[in-house]
């Protein structure tokens, strides 16, 4: 098969799994993909029934020096059935913020849905003069209207 002059990258190559094969588990889907999950689930089931037995592994030559230094930080692992619901964290001074100026603007809108900000009064006075001046000229042309057909009608007499 020609591809002329410039050839893809073997990468560019991809197999998509058609519904039919996802329906009958033939899919071409990596086998390590698999095993990964497989020993994760073997990994959980250790991890619950061996928690209290094994000592905190540590690398290379961490477990011969003991180190009492009071800026390591150990790392807390918290799995997600003992994590507390209810404790709220504080926010930052940027999401403070932020939720502040939303709230703002908010209740900004609110007042120039009902009318009550200066810049809501100027819009509506605008649009009192605007609905005054095409009143008027309606008027005008209904005026005008009726003299052509006052003129036409004697016209014809």
């Amino acid at each position: 098969m020609g591809r002329g002059k410039f050839k893809g990258k073997p990468t560019g190559h991809r197999h998509f799994s058609t519904p039919e094969e996802l329906l009958a588990g033939s899919s071409a889907r990596p086998r390590t993909f698999k095993k990964e999950e497989a020993e994760v689930e073997e990994e959980e089931e250790r991890s619950e029934e061996e928690v209290e037995e094994e000592p905190e592994k540590r690398k290379g030559t961490q477990g011969l020096i003991e180190i009492e230094n009071p800026n390591l930080a150990k790392r807390k692992n918290v799995k997600a059935k003992d994590l507390v619901m209810g404790k709220t964290t504080e926010l930052s001074r940027r999401e403070r913020e932020e939720i502040e100026k939303q709230k703002a603007h908010e209740r900004y809108m609110k007042l120039q849905e009902q009318g009550k900000t200066e810049q809501a009064r100027k819009d509506l006075e605008r649009l009192a003069l605007i609905r005054k001046q095409r009143a008027e000229a309606a008027k005008k042309r209904e005026e005008e209207k009726a003299v052509r057909e006052q003129k036409k009608v004697e016209a014809r007499k």
